[in-house]
Formats: C-alpha cells, sequence, structure tokens
C-alpha cells in the first residue's frame, strides 16, 4: 500500500491493535504517522512495531545526538553521522548515552576508512573543524586523537603519546595564532594614529611658495607637472567636483635643492624668469610642458627616491608598464555577441605570429586556448595561478589574465572577454593585462558594452585603437511562449542562479526520466569539463547550469531556458540584465550544430517579453568608463619604504586614503577589502616578510568559509619555518550515497586546495607536498563528478 492514500478503517483499527498489543509507550503525537508505517506491513507483530516506531523517531534522535555531541564538546560528530547513527539503533527508547554510543561507533567506522596514518587522520580532522570555525577545547582534542588512535589500532601506549602530541601541537598553535593576531591589533592601531597623525600635518598648495621659497604660480605650475608630489586629494566644492590637495611638508621641504633646476628648465621653456611674469605651459592648459622634466634630479633624500615616483605612478597607471610603453602598440578590439567568432579570428592570427600570449579569464580556457594553439600547430606554454606547464623551445603562452607577463616583449597577445574590466572582484586585473601586454598588436575580445573603455585605455596608453565589431553566425530568437518544465529535452540547458537552485532543478528532471548534466561555479574546471562533454556526446539531455556558461564552455545548445528573470548580484536581488541575458542566452545555436538558438523562460519564471526587450536592447553606455587599478608588490614596497613603515595594512591603508582620489579624472582604485582584512590579520605574523604578507592578501579565498582565518593559520605555521599541509577531505563515501552536505564540503575542501597550490607556486619552500596536495584535487575531482553522474532516482545530493 502506498504511505500515501488514505487507510481504510480496518487497515487503521488492526494497525492501532497492533501497536497496542506491544505495551510500547507512543505519545498521543506520533500515533497517526506510527500508525501510516505499520499498516503498511499488517500482520505486525512486536518486531515490526518497535521496528517501525524506530523508523518514526529517527529524525529526533538524530537531532539529539548533534545537540548531546555540541555540548560535550564532540564537534568531529557531523549531521551525517548523527543521522546514520540514528539509523543503527533498534531500541525504541534508548538511553541518551546509548545514543552518543552508536555515534561513536560511526565515527570510529569513518576514521578508520579515512587513511593509514593516525597522525594524517587527525590532521585532517583537526584542520577540517577549523575550516569550519570550531575550534576543540584541548580536552576534547584529546578525546578525539584517542578515538583516531582507536579506530586505527593503536595500542594504549602509543594512542596515549599521540594524544599528549596533539594537544601540546594545537596549543602552540593556538598561542602563536593568538600572539600574531595581538601583534597585528597592536600593528593596526599605530598605523591608524600614524595615518591620522600624518593627515594632521600635511599642508596646503598655499603653504608651498613658503616651504620651497617660490612664487604661487610657481607652485602651481610645478605640482600640475608632477614635480611636486600630491600626498592626499580631498574633493571639494559643490557636487564634489572641485579637489583640495594637500602635500607632506618633510617630501615638499625635502625638494628644495631642485627648485634652481625646474627655474632654469622654465626659463629655458620660455616660460618666464624665477619671479617674473608667469603664463601657461606648451599645452594651453598649465599641464606639464616638453621642456619640463617627468622628474625632479634624484638628489637621494627621501622624497624623492623610486618609491614616491612609483606611488605617484597609480594616478598615471599606463606608465607603470614601461615595457609595452616603449613599443609601438596597435590594439585591435574586436566586439560582438557570443558565438560570432571573436575568438577564432584572434588565434588564427595569433597562430601566425612568431610570438605570443593568449589571456583567459578561467584556468579552464587558458587550457581551451593552449589545446586551439596545438590544432593549429603551434606548442604554447601554460601559465596560471595553479599550475605551469612548459613547452620547451616554444615563445607562444596561454595564461590566466592575472599572470600576465610584463617584461618579455611578443608580436601578438590575445585578451579575452573584455568586459570583465567593469567586475569589482577582478576588473584590474584586466586593466593591467590591457595597458601591460608588452605585445606589438594587442587583440582585445569582448562585448560591445566593453568599447567605451577600451578605448580609455587606448587612449591613456597613447596606442593606435583599430575596432572590428562581427555578427553572430547563426540568429537568435526569443520564444514567444514560456517553457514547461516536462518539455524540455535533448541539446537545452536550463539557467539558474545558485547552486541549490542547480541542484533542486536537476532533482525534478531526473525523477523526470531525463539525464543531466550540471555546471555551476563551485566545481572545479575539471569537473565542468567532464559534465560538459557528457551534455556534448548526449549521455545528458539537459544541461542544468548557472550564469558560469556565460563564460566559455563551447557547448551544442539548441535552446537556453531561464528558471528565473531574477538574481542575487552579492548585494541585492535584482532584474537579470540586458548583457547577462545575451551573454547566457547567445550559449544558444552552436554555429555548425543548430541553424537558430533559442532564449527562453521556464513557465512561472516570468514573461516572455521581457526576455525579449532585453535580447534585442542595444548596448547599454556603462555608468562608468574609468578603468579599475590596483597596487602590485613594486608600489608595495616603494609605499613602504616612502612611508617608513613594515606594516602591510599601514601600507594599505595609506593607498586607499592618499594615493588615488575618488574622482581621479582616469583611474579609480579598485576594491581593496579583502585584501585589507588578510593584511589586517597577517600584519602580526612573525618571520614573514612585507611582499611575503603582500603574497598572502592576494591569494583567491572564499571569506564565506572562514578564508582568512585559514590563511593565518598557514601563514603563522610558514613564518615559523614548518611546512604548510595541504586540506584533505578525508574519507568520502561511496558516490550512490552521498548527501548535499557532502558534496558541498568536497567542493570546499577543492577551492582551499586552490588556495593552497596557488601559494605553492610561490613559497614552494613551506608548502612542499604539491603531489599529495595534485593526488587530493584528482581524487576529489573524480568523486565529484561521479556523484554528479549518478543517475539514480530518489537519491538527491540536497538531502540533509
Amino acid at each position: 500500500m502506498d504511505g500515501n492514500m488514505e487507510l481504510t478503517g480496518g487497515d487503521g483499527a488492526g494497525a492501532e491493535a497492533a501497536i497496542e498489543a506491544t505495551g510500547l509507550t507512543v505519545a498521543p503525537s506520533e500515533m497517526p504517522g506510527l500508525v501510516r508505517i505499520v499498516s503498511r506491513h499488517l500482520p505486525a507483530d512486536e518486531v515490526a512495531v518497535r521496528r517501525a516506531l524506530c523508523e518514526l523517531r529517527r529524525r529526533g534522535w538524530a537531532t539529539r545526538i548533534e545537540e548531546a555531541a555540541r555540548e560535550a564538546g564532540r564537534l568531529w560528530i557531523t549531521s551525517a553521522d548523527a543521522r546514520a547513527a540514528a539509523a543503527s539503533l533498534d531500541d525504541p527508547e534508548p538511553a541518551e548515552d546509548a545514543l552518543l554510543a552508536a555515534a561513536d561507533r560511526v565515527v570510529l567506522e569513518r576514521f578508520h576508512a579515512a587513511g593509514t596514518s593516525a597522525e594524517a587522520v587527525l590532521e585532517a580532522l583537526t584542520a577540517e573543524l577549523a575550516d569550519s570555525g570550531r575550534q576543540l577545547r584541548p580536552e576534547a582534542l584529546g578525546e578525539l586523537a584517542l578515538l583516531v588512535a582507536r579506530a586505527q589500532g593503536l595500542d594504549p601506549d602509543t594512542a596515549d603519546r599521540l594524544r599528549v602530541r596533539a594537544v601540546r601541537t594545537e596549543e602552540r598553535r593556538r598561542r602563536e595564532v593568538n600572539e600574531a593576531a595581538r601583534l597585528a591589533r597592536e600593528r593596526r592601531r599605530e598605523e591608524v594614529r600614524r595615518l591620522r597623525d600624518w593627515e594632521r600635518g600635511l599642508v596646503e598648495i598655499d603653504d608651498l611658495p613658503r616651504l620651497l621659497d617660490c612664487s604661487p604660480k610657481e607652485a602651481q605650475r610645478w605640482v600640475s607637472a608632477g614635480l611636486v608630489p600630491v600626498a592626499r586629494r580631498i574633493a571639494s566644492g559643490r557636487g564634489g567636483k572641485g579637489e583640495r590637495r594637500q602635500f607632506d611638508p618633510e617630501v615638499v621641504a625635502s625638494l628644495r635643492p631642485d627648485v634652481l633646476h625646474w627655474r632654469n628648465a622654465d626659463r629655458d621653456a620660455g616660460l618666464g624668469s624665477a619671479r617674473g611674469p608667469e603664463r601657461r605651459g606648451d599645452d594651453g592648459r598649465g599641464g606639464r610642458s616638453a621642456a619640463v622634466p617627468a622628474q625632479p634630479a634624484a638628489h637621494g633624500g627621501r622624497a624623492m627616491n623610486a618609491a614616491v615616483a612609483r606611488v605617484a605612478a597609480l594616478d598615471r597607471y599606463a606608465g607603470h608598464f614601461t615595457t609595452a610603453r616603449a613599443l609601438e602598440r596597435r590594439i585591435i578590439l574586436v566586439t560582438g555577441p557570443t558565438n560570432s567568432g571573436k575568438s577564432h579570428t584572434a588565434l588564427d592570427r595569433l597562430a601566425k605570429a612568431e610570438s605570443g600570449l593568449a589571456l583567459a579569464p578561467l584556468r579552464l580556457l587558458a587550457h581551451e586556448f593552449r589545446e586551439a594553439l596545438a590544432e593549429r600547430g603551434v606548442a604554447a606554454s601554460l601559465t596560471t595561478g595553479e599550475e605551469r606547464i612548459p613547452a620547451p623551445g616554444s615563445r607562444h603562452l596561454a595564461a590566466t589574465v592575472e599572470m600576465c607577463p610584463l617584461h618579455e616583449p611578443v608580436d601578438v597577445a590575445i585578451v579575452d572577454e573584455a568586459q570583465m574590466l567593469h567586475d569589482p572582484d577582478r576588473g584590474a586585473a584586466w586593466t593591467a593585462a590591457i595597458m601591460g601586454a608588452p605585445a606589438r598588436e594587442v587583440f582585445v575580445l569582448g562585448s560591445p558594452e566593453a568599447a567605451p573603455m577600451v578605448r580609455r585605455i587606448a587612449s591613456l596608453c597613447g596606442d593606435t585603437l583599430e575596432e572590428v565589431s562581427l555578427q553572430r553566425k547563426s540568429p537568435l530568437v526569443a520564444a514567444r511562449h514560456p517553457v514547461e518544465l516536462g518539455e524540455l529535452g535533448a541539446g537545452d540547458a536550463l539557467v539558474a542562479f545558485s547552486r541549490r537552485d542547480v541542484l533542486q532543478l536537476r532533482e525534478e528532471l531526473m525523477r523526470r526520466g531525463r539525464r543531466v548534466a550540471v555546471v555551476y561555479g563551485a566545481l572545479s574546471p575539471e569537473v565542468r569539463l567532464a559534465e560538459a562533454a557528457r551534455f556534448r556526446r548526449g549521455e545528458a539531455e539537459v544541461l542544468v547550469a548557472t550564469d558560469a556558461i556565460g563564460m566559455g564552455l563551447n557547448l551544442p545548445i539548441r535552446r537556453v531556458v531561464f528558471s528565473s528573470l531574477r538574481k542575487f548580484d552579492g548585494q541585492q536581488s535584482r532584474d537579470l540584465l540586458p548583457q547577462e541575458v545575451k551573454q547566457i542566452g547567445g550559449r544558444a545555436g552552436r554555429f555548425g550544430k543548430h541553424e537558430e538558438g533559442v532564449v527562453a523562460v521556464l513557465a512561472g519564471a516570468g514573461d516572455p517579453a521581457f526576455v525579449r526587450r532585453l535580447l534585442n536592447a542595444p548596448p547599454a553606455p556603462p555608468e562608468e568608463t574609468r578603468p579599475q587599478v590596483q597596487p602590485d608588490a613594486d608600489i608595495i614596497a616603494a609605499v613602504a619604504g616612502e612611508i617608513g613603515s613594515d606594516s602591510l595594512f599601514g601600507v594599505l591603508a595609506r593607498i586607499k586614503r592618499a594615493v588615488l582620489r575618488k574622482d581621479d579624472p582616469n583611474y579609480r582604485l579598485a576594491d581593496m577589502t579583502q585584501a585589507l582584512a588578510v593584511a589586517a590579520a597577517v600584519d602580526g605574523v612573525p618571520g614573514l616578510s612585507l611582499l611575503e604578507r603582500w603574497t598572502y592578501a592576494m591569494c583567491p579565498i572564499n571569506e564565506r568559509d572562514s578564508g582568512v582565518a585559514r590563511l593565518t593559520r598557514w601563514a603563522v605555521d610558514h613564518g615559523a619555518g614548518r611546512p604548510v599541509s595541504p586540506p584533505m577531505a578525508g574519507h568520502l563515501p561511496n558516490p550512490q550515497r552521498a548527501g548535499g552536505a557532502v558534496l558541498e564540503t568536497a567542493e570546499k575542501v577543492y577551492k582551499r586546495l586552490v588556495a593552497w597550490r596557488w601559494l605553492a607556486m610561490r613559497f614552494p619552500g613551506a608548502y612542499q607536498e604539491t603531489e599529495a596536495a595534485e593526488q587530493e584535487t584528482d581524487r576529489l575531482d573524480a568523486w565529484i563528478e561521479e556523484v554528479l553522474r549518478h543517475q539514480r532516482r530518489g537519491k538527491s545530493v540536497l538531502a540533509a
């Protein structure tokens, strides 16, 4: 009988009689559910009734186990452990100690399967607890060590030594982390005080004549020429359109030996005598005259050393890339919608060049560039944040945008997905790549919305610009009617905007008999490629994906169907933008596979007219056309030398506060919130230099996954001269039985390994176990792909 069917009077009475015959205590609230379960197994004896009552109570037992584990400090008992322990009980009225005993049996099995070394298992468990923000008390850590030792079959003496060693190691680590945090707080307070004292000591432009013994007009001209560095710019006037410039009096005073040189240069340029009549420079705007040197003669003082020159370069950022500026560059801006052949055009030109770069937004796409060059008969090396694959003798390189080399000239460079210039997190990397790519021809590829900012960059660099506009190779149309979920079939891609929604839609489609592949941002590039290959080969009929498919992954999609026309952008829930609909919807109708692409909306998710309107909307003018910039290691070192501080937090705070004003006409400072958070955490770590701490601040982390705390622990070990072990996922269950929590944890561990491997590329002496990290990465990739490939109905990866 179906448990959801209404019971007949006879069934209900028989079940109630069977329950009463056992003499078991059943709460009134439990009786309806118990009657329903027992009725499925009539006639039912006492064993069947007891089994049914256990089934009914297991969810509550799991909750009680979790609560008891938390109260006892046994933080290693997971929700999955609690459910497994509850499922193992056959006494419908277990005592509290029986619940925890059942949980201990489950974790012993898990610890036994987690590895062959008790030390490695214990290290992985404590790291996982710390990564999830849970810290064990010393006595609880000792208890965990004994459990691991028992699971691994150690004798009592060896187990006790493991316990003592683990507790001592953890206590030492906590002392070091706490001490680093204390020192970081002290340094932060000191840097804030220094910054405020410095700001209070700044002077106005009216004070320069007194400090330099010059006329007001001379002071104005030398400031405009960049000879007198501006320490701080403050927006002023109506609407903040004006500007107050303030100056460091010590820096200004140190420039007095250069005043005579500047006056002689002025006189040679016909700008009047030292105290004579003033007139404007050759540019008619009071700007730098060609005869006025770009920098004063070096005099060895603190003010005008290389540090100050580098600091001043943030508001003249293009000049920072000396190799690129020494070349006569031509930028070819190739714009067009998705599926218009932008990459194909540029790769053909790159393959014919003797040397070149192909810069991609993702590691996966850098690999695709490398493969595309190989198909054209050109071997290329690969460089990403996590890996390097050399091609001996090759003069071509495929890389991620952040890894753009800046000092070796090449013939051709490609910078893909130029619309990422507007991205708040990574836009500064595109600015640096487009401005700094040391190539005579720079192909910049992107959507039409990228054009205004690329034009601005070309102007700032003084490069010639050629624009090429491409059209789609196959038409893209908006569906007139919404699509029912049951109508999705072969070649369809269903788009959602969260991992949870993707997995829920996957499960619903699987229940309807569809074979499904999934792609979302938390998956590794390797798993995304494997899922895409399943869809491409027809092993999966439907692809369910986030907007991650909007960038790269050339797929034979017939129709893109939006499951929602709104998304959460990190700050608010909002309607999709025209560019988002075009970028994602444009994946439909791959040239050579489908005659046209169709863009639709799922029934109940919105109006097809909305999709049609956004799909046909002209490119919207961007709200901001100033490219984002951020400091690099040279600038960090320069500012530190200039302000006389070894505090990374202090250096970043000074840059944020003083180097580039918010209304600078050419550039805007990239968001440095995460870098400041990491700097504030690692500033007190002994044994790390300023630039080593800056490297940690640049590491790709997820702050919502305790990323800053994890980096700090790694940095403490690094600074103390201890090797930093890679994060491990421990025992992974059979993919067919994997629940959503285990899958999410595996995805998080993969991301942590990305950060670890990124640091290993930069600190190989501290991050030594690269082979183990790569093996764990491969293991997670294979396991996650198996979980996603598994098509058994009724088993949801979202199950709690």
